[in-house]
């Protein structure tokens, strides 16, 4: 493997200092565009991770005891913080897991900085509770009480965005935050926990790299950790769930998806073309998302008509190019093991469906022929793959690359079995003119979100979260707190 001539290195966050592994070991972190080493982390132990749980739990006394306002004030603080050094977080983004760094620039951190002013604004309302007169002599009432340490584990394909959707609601809601990300994108992250530690208190958040195993088990199943907060695989999420068997606590889950993007006759096909594509699955981060719409449903009768609709799209919006530079729309995929996944997959779609509509091709050398510096990247085109059943490997299977298949379907109630036919519940896309039939639509949909005439929207203005094996729970103020009831006998 080639290695960039300049290697920086990035350390772990624990009790508000700068600290290398206990061990002196190290993971190379690989630039996804160019297939090169360009920075490394510490690769921690369980040492590693248990002071970052003592130094949580000294820390969460202070922390949980300040008046709502005055943690309101530290995280307005880092909101600020964070838009400051925009240019800097954006760009480790791009650079650690291969984010177009147009869409980690204009999109992401405007973001990010909203998300920590909104959970100022939710400190209030995460300590209120309720006072009932019991009778003449009785009044009871409730508290609302932090859980204590939190731990959140991250993905590699957004480390920033739900770094700060855990740590932010759980730190307004009086915990202290232990942040666990993923060993193949945890650069960004690194930085950014050195950053916040400016404002708050020494241990009150801490960053700590490393294994999956032992420092994410070691954190997940101590007897000092409170709530656990997963965005990952399912895989990960069961083994969570059984090492922490012994030592149970509450936790919150966001796992996969394969979700349906449905487009009726009656639709704008001009905007369902571009929605289901752009915002759907052709994205800055080369379809690497969770709720990615991996499943385009369009109705036979128009099937021809938007296919040729969705082609002209792709060729005319999606260009591959050096993440780095703003005119690029799509990046590679993050890693070398997802990408010999993504690329099975194609292969299987080759055998699988009936035909490869656009796409298909892969490897730097063949796709960007003009870049030599980004040859040995792990690069993967915009991929769409004609099926005639839902019942496919390609079509049950979570893929999460920039791969996705078209099934036609004739009726609502057989979009609608199609649809929900699938282990996953995350997302689901509507596109219709019909208002009467958006509203059936989202009523009998398993997912967790559903967008019409739109697709991919979020904010902190509402949840999200997953059904079946997408998860359960969302990362919000609510759900940081728990409820204390307290009964009075007044005399």
């Amino acid at each position: 493997m080639k290695i960039a001539n300049e290697i920086r290195d990035f350390q772990n966050m624990i009790n508000g200092k700068l600290i290398q592994s206990s061990s002196g070991r190290q993971i190379e972190s690989i630039n996804p565009s160019t297939g090169k080493v360009w920075a490394t982390i510490p690769n921690s132990t369980v040492e590693d991770a248990e002071s970052a749980v003592r130094a949580a739990r000294r820390a969460f006394k202070g922390w949980s005891t300040l008046p709502a306002m005055e943690r309101a004030n530290y995280l307005r603080k880092i909101g600020d913080l964070i838009v400051q050094h925009g240019k800097e977080l954006s760009e480790l983004e791009t650079r650690d897991n291969g984010w177009v760094i147009r869409e980690t620039s204009y999109g992401l951190i405007p973001s990010l900085a909203s998300y920590w002013y909104d959970a100022a604004g939710a400190t209030a309302v995460g300590s209120k509770g309720d006072t009932v007169q019991l009778g003449s002599s009785s009044v009871g009432y409730t508290l609302r009480e932090p859980y204590g340490v939190v731990v959140g584990i991250l993905p590699w394909n957004s480390p920033l965005f739900t770094f700060t959707v855990k740590a932010a609601y759980a730190l307004a809601a009086g915990n202290t935050v232990i942040i666990k990300p993923s060993e193949l994108a945890s650069v960004a992250s690194l930085r950014y926990g050195e950053l916040i530690n400016e404002v708050l208190p020494p241990g009150t958040l801490n960053v700590v790299s490393g294994d999956g195993v032992e420092v994410g088990n070691t954190l997940v199943s101590h007897p000092n950790v409170n709530r656990v907060s997963l965005t990952g695989s399912g895989t990960t999420a069961r083994a969570i769930a059984q090492s922490t068997a012994k030592n149970p606590k509450p936790m919150t889950f966001e796992l996969g998806g394969k979700s349906a993007n449905i487009v009726f006759e009656d639709a704008d096909l001009e905007k369902a073309a571009q929605g289901v594509t752009l915002n759907g699955i052709f994205t800055g981060n080369a379809g690497q998302l969770c709720v990615g719409g991996s499943r385009i449903l369009i109705q036979r009768s128009i099937i021809d008509e938007m296919v040729t609709k969705m082609k002209e799209v792709i060729t005319e919006y999606i260009q591959l190019g050096d993440p780095m530079h703003p005119e690029s729309a799509m990046g590679p995929i993050a890693n070398a093991i997802q990408y010999e996944k993504v690329c099975s997959y194609i292969e299987l779609g080759k055998k699988e469906g009936r035909e490869i509509i656009i796409g298909g091709r892969h490897g730097g050398k063949d796709l960007l022929p003009d870049m030599p510096h980004l040859a040995e990247g792990y690069w993967i085109e915009p991929t769409l793959i004609r099926v005639d059943r839902n019942t496919l490997r390609i079509c049950q299977e979570e893929i999460f690359g920039p791969v996705a298949t078209v099934i036609p379907f004739d009726t609502e109630d057989e979009a609608i079995a199609m649809a929900n036919d699938t282990e996953f519940g995350l997302g689901a896309g509507v596109w219709t003119t019909n208002l009467n039939r958006a509203h059936r639509m989202i009523r009998k949909l398993e997912s967790g979100n559903v967008w019409v005439n739109t697709y991919r929207t979020v904010g902190p203005e509402l949840p999200f979260g997953g059904q079946k094996s997408s998860g359960y729970g969302v990362d919000s103020i609510m759900e940081f707190t728990r409820e204390k009831t307290c009964y009075i006998d007044i005399g």
